[in-house]
């Protein structure tokens, strides 16, 4: 045996710094970032230095390069360092007192920054800030006071110490203080009838918007005695204004009482939802403005603005409760639960908590709300000019979902602040911004501290101070220009360097002629004023040199770089850079690559030349420093000199006795010295087992002068001791036996001593926990291992069994009698065998795991075959279970058995007995150990052997999708049927949390094939988006029949999809060919797996958990690369070729496919290629013919699957085609959204909404709404503001704070995995538009922009439909009995047209009641031309109601169940007897046949109706019965707006919360033109029908208006339909527009338009046939422009059935074509009588 000493460290060393040379002469390759300083071009200072943070200017008269370049590259090339003008951003510390802990309040440090940046730069610095265990803390309590919190009132009244007492256990410095809030005194939230605004309950106070109780105070007793005074009021709808009075709370800090340094918490409490700006019916008709943000109290702490100005928005809180340091806590009840826990989200820092119905658990609530508020910080940066933008990070804590950070109060928080000076704002550079918009003072502030810090910031946008000495027609540019930074700037007409050269005069050419060369400038530039100007080319200078003769790209090149990388080409020469030199700057200056390892220069043979040492002797054991190295090529060196040592030294060996071949020159030596030689070599000698050693010296190619240094004591084993091993053997079995028998006397003794009464006390089974809490989405198998131990004594064995029962957490979860006993189920059955574990058994294609396999299924199949029912095993396999004692490396065998479900117990008695018996037939099994699992509960034992104390029970988790979102397992120990134990602990609950998984992760297909020449399997992983946000999974390879590190090379990682995101890719490396598989043809198929694993952040693995990659190997045949492993190809017939081989598909484009396959073995003339579209038939291919192993597909269309198959072809005919390959092309932009509808709700608020774009070409991930003020010639006025709506599904937006009487043009674009459509645009002013009225807020969930706020309040809030219903089931109603009938009375809405310039609102409102009570309101605004009369009336309770009969059942509310279906609910009427039933009666609003339901049962006070009618209006009547009769009837009028109208398919309503899974766009238009009356129209079918198409709906219509739009039906699903359109005028543009339909609804339009022309009064036989083709909607030539505006937009559907009506122009040299859309209003009268009028007016607007 040969031991190899060899000091490799310093050649591994030199090695590694050769390799670093390689890298830095270029050898390896370095990315190159655009130098944007040199490609602006910049012809002043000024400009230059504002290009990028990094540019600088030359100011060197003599510098010829690009002045304006980076630093380092002008110091470079030759610029002085004083010449050069680069502007540095500054910062520096104004204030900065350090932290003092020992003071117990907030701090911040520092106080004060200054800081001055250049666009684009970024700077950071640290802030610390400390927060004390215990600070002030002020409580304001804001109580909802109408009549259904009057219990609530009650218990806070009661309350006063316990609050008391709990603000003294959070500090010893408080206050305390308490609001209430009702909402507007003013109609119709406040019943305005004098003796209800006295007093609208019994002892109750008069109704008021927002009163300012008790100031903040410490003293409780106090606060008590006010809070003991108040009394209940009340207000009619149900939503309350408490949005009014936070505002007040806020602003009135003085009044209110906050303290500068505490933390400031407003517990607001109410049962009801709450209005917002621009909800209200006043508000709409104008008679409100703006919420001033001002405080508004009286001296007694009253609102007095709230009849004069709106509620707040939702941003506007936001940003006041931050600026002033109020952190809200919303105490609701669980009916408002919803709506609150949307808006708290809004708040940086915020709590909720639900509060019972009489707030008896309030102080509980604020409890735990202020335990996880002081755990929370968040930092805000307020007043930051728009050229500018903060960030705040931390490494000590992290940011929640909200952005505040988790932080620990009493130690100093360490913060990074980072601001950055943008480059750009709405298009416009940051320099061209207004001062105040570059510079300001930032407020950094965290919340709920007063302290802050101010950061003074601006951006640099200073003037080269060369730029301000300019010389004005200086001598130096020939008085024809002005120098100015070392250049001349040149008046207008002259040109050159010193401005000498003018275009006018006369050009002489010659002097710009090289010598022999013809042509001036060598034809690379222009010649003007006897100076040649060299072309450029892509703004780089191209060629130089005075006659333009040379190229900068020209010169020598080292590894493939121009100069090496380390120099620039000038005039036909390398100048290299400092430390570089050569032709192509390829050699370093330093030696340091030559240094050996002794630190000398190539070791002294040599000499350093280009950075490599040239050796004086070189042979094949010199190194690259020229030292010699016996590692390198010669590693038998001592092998080969073996024998001749021996026989010269000890004359032993091979050679014994013939020792004169050898010619070594040996010296024996005492002792080896290691550092003297290169090599130590260690052989044993045979024949006496000793070992020798001996090292070489010299060059080992001359072995004459190799040196031989010979240890002469050889290393020998001791004497020979042999015969004491029989001896030591015959010891070993003797106490091996005696061990035996003691161990076994042992055992015995213990089962005896175990059964005593005084060994038993004290031990104990029972399960570790008694509770385990999982979420679904994070759980990675279907069972959980769940801990049992055992203590006390451990000698002996316990066996323990068990059971588990599915879903306790439903009443009577144990009656299965219901099921039928005779039901197949499958029973899993898990038993341990008394084999040990190996990898094999995982392993199914194993001989080992096919025995057992069998072996296992033989014996358990015949002793079940004795039950009943009983079916054959299946799924048998086999793993390990951890944790099950000193049996945990045996065998499991987990299988399924299908039995009858009555057989359970009989299944469970042959477990029992056989598992007893260690044996099942011939299959042995450990004891102790079992499993039976059913389709609801489980039974099973498990093992305590000796001195085992835990092993895992093994609960199956019955994971179903039909699982409750919360369900319960209860895990039972039943009784220990061996051994002594106890059961201790016998119960343990296990809940499982399901939640919505918010997206799907697969991938793309379940096998791959890659050939090895591809180095790279690229496999795609998708994300199917439901709720869009963050999502993780892990992926994984793992060997099949390919091996890691000989196949592929093992891979693992995660994928992270951001929000959005829907495509990732793993790309796993593959290995070339071994040798040996090459030399022996090893034909076996490759194949690894790719798992995906562990899914985060709520996804949830797809379709496809896993993959298959096939590695196809390389080989010739007859000269022609093949593909061998993929299997046996079968053999065509005689002649004619076989299947062509590895067809692979790329995606090249969104419109093209690179189609590639390997030659099959022959010589073929040509191959055939099909290709479809999937799901197409495949008789629709198309066919072509190719001579080369692959082609291009080409128009195809985005986005869309695609199969395709090749097949090879030769003299003697067509071979068999290939497998189906499918492939997808890539996404392209998305067409344009569809059209924009606007419902106009005041002058400053419109919800805006459009349709999914009609050709998506890919999946819509988000859209940009952009806004902006525009002039009356349509210019913008000042930047656009963007939103970005990140959920697809939601196509609407409203937009508040809009400037009045302005018009705004409205942007739209949608975005997909390509990228930004083209835009839909439209200009509206609000101002002129009629309103939508409403008189309650029925907003669907749609994103709230607020136009006035910063970037940090352009996001949105949802708000649920349901907004409107009160809480049910609270003991007080919210509205009272009396005005009921106000907000069911109707609204007559009409719109004539006036001539007047006036807006004339006229409101009558009568009561039948006690008194009649009429008001009259006048209101002028504006110069519209638009009169509105509104006329309401309104029914009062009937006295006249004879006793028992029953009143009007209350609060009619409608919820959405769907497109077509509603629920209808009502509130039980009061009743002197027992109501016995209702009757709901309803019918179109215009009209048509009465439905009626009859409800028999009292206790039922809701009814769903179906197939109804999208958007149409339906009134519906609920009446109740006692034995007495019928009472009177509650009506309402309801809308259900869908996505798409049956009855209107070419109006949409976009956006809408509705969305059908309709069929997408047909295809493009195809016009034939067959008469001067008649057209042919065809179109292809949509491609993603979604669904059976149904048919088309077809619609023309005149562009620019006259006549009726005919609407024709086409059935059939054609992959081309075609349509002959009669009855048309020539020269009249027509408008067709072709819906596809399935049974879900239509789908979007294609639209298209034609004019069928005559020239001149010819006849029409000159365009017969003649084709022509829109793709496009309004896709009209170059010269034409088209100009959008929305006159008018959709009414409320509750009211109202429109259309959308836009005027589009499209204008041309020589004619004007206007397309007019009709708007429908209809208005409707709702009497006392029940009767009902219609009125219908169709208006035209002209463009």
């Amino acid at each position: 045996m040969r031991r190899k000493r060899m000091d490799v460290l310093p050649r591994m060393c030199a090695g590694l710094l050769f390799l670093s040379l390689l890298c830095a002469t270029g050898l390896c390759q370095r990315s190159k970032i655009d130098n944007r300083c040199v490609l602006s071009r910049a012809k002043s200072c000024t400009e230059c230095i504002r290009v990028d943070k990094d540019c600088s200017f030359c100011t060197d008269e003599s510098f010829e390069e690009p002045r304006c370049n980076l630093r380092e590259n002008l110091l470079r090339y030759g610029c002085r360092e004083a010449s050069i003008v680069y502007t540095r951003g500054e910062m520096q510390t104004q204030q900065n007192f350090s932290i003092n802990t020992s003071l117990q309040r907030t701090q911040v440090s520092p106080q004060g920054m200054f800081m001055r940046l250049r666009a684009g730069e970024e700077m950071s610095f640290n802030m610390d800030v400390f927060q004390p265990l215990e600070s002030p803390v002020d409580l304001y309590i804001l109580m909802d006071f109408s009549y259904s919190m009057s219990d609530d009132l009650d218990n806070l009244k009661s309350m006063g110490q316990n609050l008391a007492e709990f603000l003294q256990a959070l500090t010893s410095n408080y206050t305390i203080g308490f609001g209430k809030f009702v909402d507007k005194v003013s109609s119709p939230q406040t019943d305005m009838r004098p003796e209800k605004l006295r007093e609208p309950w019994n002892n109750a106070d008069s109704p008021f918007s927002f009163k300012n109780v008790i100031r903040l105070t410490s003293n409780i007793n106090y606060f008590s005695q006010e809070l003991r005074k108040e009394r209940i009021s009340g207000n009619l709808d149900a939503p309350e204004g408490g949005f009014d009075a936070i505002l007040q709370t806020a602003v009135c800090k003085d009044k209110i009482g906050w303290r500068k340094d505490s933390t400031h918490l407003l517990v607001f409490s109410t049962e009801s939802a709450f209005h917002y700006e621009a909800d209200g019916t006043n508000v709409l008709a104008g008679i409100l403005t703006r919420n001033d943000e001002h405080c508004h109290l009286d001296t007694d702490g009253t609102y007095v603005y709230d009849t004069k100005q709106d509620y707040p928005s939702v941003p506007t809180l936001v940003r006041l409760l931050g600026q002033h340091n109020i952190i809200p806590i919303f105490a609701v009840t669980n009916h408002s639960y919803s709506y609150y826990e949307k808006l708290h989200k809004y708040f940086p820092i915020s709590e909720i908590g639900v509060l019972q119905e009489d707030s008896s658990n309030i102080v509980e609530l604020l409890r735990t709300a202020f335990e996880r508020i002081r755990t929370k910080m968040d930092i805000r940066a307020d007043f930051v000019p728009k050229a500018m933008k903060t960030e705040f990070t931390s490494l000590m804590y992290e940011k929640t979902e909200s952005g505040s950070f988790h932080i620990t109060r009493g130690e100093v928080g360490k913060f990074n602040v980072r601001v950055k000076a943008l480059e750009y704002v709405g298009g416009q550079h940051v320099c061209s911004l207004p001062e105040r918009d570059r510079q300001g003072v930032i407020q950094v502030k965290p919340t709920s501290l007063s302290d802050s810090l101010k950061v003074t910031a601006s951006v640099i946008c200073d003037v080269c101070p060369c730029e301000q000495q300019q010389e004005f027609n200086s001598p130096m540019c020939s008085f024809h220009g002005d120098f100015v930074c070392g250049q001349c700037i040149c008046h207008p007409g002259w040109r050159g360097d010193t401005c000498d050269c003018s275009p006018a005069s006369s050009p002489n050419n010659e002097v710009c002629i090289l010598p022999g060369d013809v042509e001036p400038c060598s034809g690379r530039g222009e010649c003007l004023c006897g100076k040649c100007q060299c072309y450029s080319e892509d703004l780089t200078q191209r060629f130089d040199g005075a006659f333009c003769q040379y190229d900068v790209l020209q010169c020598p090149r080292t590894s493939g770089f121009l100069c090496n990388d380390r120099g620039r080409c000038s005039k036909g020469a390398c100048v290299c850079e400092s430390g570089w030199e050569g032709p192509g700057c390829e050699c370093p200056m330093s030696n340091d690559t030559c240094i050996d390892s002794r630190g000398g220069i190539c070791n002294n043979h040599g000499r350093c030349e280009c950075g490599r040492c040239i050796c004086d002797k070189a042979s094949l054991y010199t190194s690259s420093t020229c030292e010699i190295s016996y590692s390198l090529g010669f590693q038998a060196v001592c092998e080969s000199i073996r024998d001749c040592v021996r026989c010269q030294a000890w004359g032993t060996g091979n050679m014994k006795g013939n020792c004169s071949t050898c010619h070594l020159q040996l010296q024996m030596v005492e002792e080896l010295k290691k550092e003297e030689a290169s090599e130590y070599c260690s052989f044993q000698d045979e024949e006496d087992d000793c070992t020798y050693h001996y090292t070489l010296e010299g060059d080992p190619n001359v072995l004459p002068n190799t040196t031989v240094h010979v240890q002469k004591k050889k290393e020998c084993p001791p004497g020979n001791f042999l015969w004491l091993i029989p001896l030591l053997i015959f010891l070993i079995l003797l106490l091996g036996l005696l061990l035996l028998l003691f161990w076994k006397f042992c055992a015995c003794c213990k089962a005896c001593l175990a059964l005593l009464p005084c060994c038993a006390q004290g031990r104990t089974v029972g399960f570790k926990e008694d509770h385990y809490m999982l979420r679904h989405s994070l759980m990675s198998s279907d069972h959980l291992d769940t801990p049992m131990v055992r203590s006390g004594s451990l000698k002996g064995c316990d066996t323990v069994r068990w059971k588990i029962n599915n879903n306790v957490h439903k009443q009577g979860f144990t009656s299965l009698a219901a099921a039928n006993p005779k039901d197949l189920i499958p029973y899993g059955l898990s038993l341990r065998l008394t084999r040990l574990f190996t990898q094999n058994l995982v392993k199914p294609d194993t001989r080992e795991c096919e025995q057992l396999h069998k072996e296992v299924e033989e014996n358990l199949n015949e002793v079940f075959k004795h039950i009943p029912g009983c079916h054959k095993l299946q799924q048998t396999k086999f793993r390990l279970q951890p944790n099950s004692g000193k049996r945990q490396d045996h065998t499991i065998v987990d299988t399924v058995l299908t039995a009858p479900r009555s057989a359970k117990q009989e299944i469970i008695k042959v477990m029992e007995k056989h598992v007893s018996h260690e044996a099942f037939n011939d299959l042995k099994v450990s004891p102790g150990y079992y499993t039976v699992t059913s389709d609801q509960d489980a039974h099973g034992m498990v093992e305590f052997q000796e001195a085992v104390e835990l092993v895992d029970v093994r609960v199956p988790l019955f994971i179903r999708e039909d699982d409750d979102d919360e369900k319960q397992l209860q895990v039972e120990a039943i009784d220990v049927p061996t051994g002594i134990a106890e059961i201790g602990r016998r119960i343990v609950s296990i809940t499982i949390i399901k939640e919505q998984a918010s997206s799907l992760i697969t991938f793309l297909q379940p096998a791959y094939s890659h050939s090895r020449f591809d180095k790279l399997a690229k496999i795609l992983v998708l994300r199917e988006i439901i709720d869009d946000g963050k999502s993780q999974v892990t992926y994984r390879t793992r060997d099949l029949t390919a091996e890691n590190g000989r196949d592929y090379i093992f891979t693992e990682g995660d994928l992270v999809f951001q929000p959005g995101e829907t495509r990732k890719e793993v790309q796993v490396p593959l290995l070339e060919l071994t040798e040996i598989d090459t030399l022996l043809h090893n034909c076996q198929l490759k194949q690894f797996a790719v798992d995906l694993l562990h899914p985060k952040y709520g996804a949830k693995i797809g379709r496809y958990p896993q993959t298959t990659v096939t590695i196809a190997d390389p080989e010739v045949v007859d000269g022609i690369p093949s593909m061998t492993g993929l299997g046996q190809i079968s053999q065509p017939p005689k002649g004619c070729l076989s299947v062509p081989l590895n067809p692979k598909a790329n995606a090249l484009s969104s419109r093209e496919i690179s189609f590639s396959w390997f030659p099959p073995p022959g010589k073929p003339l040509g191959y055939k290629v099909k290709y479809w579209i999937q799901g197409d038939p495949e008789s629709e291919a198309h066919l072509i013919d190719v001579k080369a192993p692959s082609v291009e597909l080409s128009n195809l269309y985005p986005f869309c699957d695609y199969e395709m198959q090749v097949s090879a072809y030769n003299a003697m005919g067509e071979g068999a085609y290939s497998d189906i390959i499918h492939c997808r092309t890539l996404e392209d932009v998305p067409s344009e959204p569809g059209r924009l509808a606007f419902n106009v709700v005041s002058s400053t608020v419109t919800q805006l909404s459009w349709a999914e774009p009609a050709e998506t070409n890919g999946e819509i991930t988000a859209y940009e709404v952009s806004y902006g003020l525009v002039n009356e010639d349509n210019i913008p006025i000042g930047p656009m503001k963007k939103v970005l709506v990140e959920d697809p599904k939601k196509r609407m937006v409203l937009i508040e704070n809009l400037r009045e009487s302005q018009p705004y043009r409205y942007m739209v674009k949608a975005r997909n995995g390509a990228g930004w459509g083209p835009e839909r645009e439209a200009t509206i002013n609000l101002a002129t538009q009629p309103k939508r009225p409403m008189s309650i807020p029925i907003i669907p969930d749609v994103p709230i922009i607020d136009a006035e706020g910063g970037e940090d309040y352009d996001s949105y809030l949802m708000y649920s439909a349901d907004v409107l219903r009160s809480a049910a089931g609270s003991k007080h109603p919210s509205v009272s009995d009396d005005s009921e009938h106000l907000l069911n009375g109707r609204v007559d809405l009409s719109f004539p047209g006036s001539g007047s310039g006036t807006l004339t609102r006229t409101m009558n409102t009568s009561y039948h009641q006690l008194s009649s009570h009429m008001q009259q309101e006048h209101r002028v605004m504006g110069n519209s031309s638009l009169t509105r009369d509104y006329s309401t009336m309104l029914m009062g309770h009937d006295s006249r109601l004879r006793l028992g009969v029953p009143d009007t059942p209350t609060r009619l509310v409608f919820s959405a169940l769907g497109p077509t279906s509603l629920k209808v609910s009502w509130q039980e009427p009061h009743c002197e007897k027992e109501v016995q039933g209702y009757s709901v009666h309803y019918q179109l609003l215009n009209g048509g046949e009465v439905h009626r339901l009859t409800i028999p049962n009292p206790s039922q006070n809701s009814v769903v109706v179906e197939d109804l009618l999208p958007n149409h209006s339906y009134i519906f009547k609920v009446k109740a019965q006692s034995e007495e009769g019928w009472g009177p009837e509650r009506e309402g009028v309801i809308t259900i707006e869908s996505q798409v109208d049956p009855q209107s398919p070419l109006s949409p309503v976009p956006g809408s919360p509705f969305t059908l899974s309709t069929p997408s766009a047909p295809g493009p238009l195809v016009f034939t033109a067959l008469s001067p009356d008649s057209l042919q129209l065809s179109w292809e079918r949509p491609r993603k029908p979604n669904g059976s198409i149904l048919g088309y709906m077809v619609t023309c219509e005149m562009l620019h208006g006259g006549g009726e739009p005919r609407n024709i039906y086409v059935e059939g699903d054609n992959p081309e339909t075609t349509l002959t359109v009669p009855h048309l005028n020539e020269n009249v543009p027509y408008k067709f527009k072709v819906q596809a339909k399935t049974t879900q609804g239509f789908g979007p339009e294609r639209e298209g338009i034609i004019t069928i022309e005559s020239q001149d009064g010819g006849t029409f036989s000159q365009f017969a046939g003649q084709q022509y083709m829109r793709e496009e909607v309004y896709n009209f030539p170059a010269e034409y422009t088209t100009n959008t505006s929305i006159s008018h937009s959709s009414l409320d559907p509750h009211f109202t059935d429109s259309m959308l009506m836009t005027t589009q122009r499209i204008e041309s040299a020589s004619s004007t074509l206007t397309k007019q859309v009709t708007k429908e209003f209809v208005s409707r009268t709702m009497m006392s009588s029940g009767t009902l009028t219609k009125q219908m007016e169709r208006q035209f607007y002209e463009a």
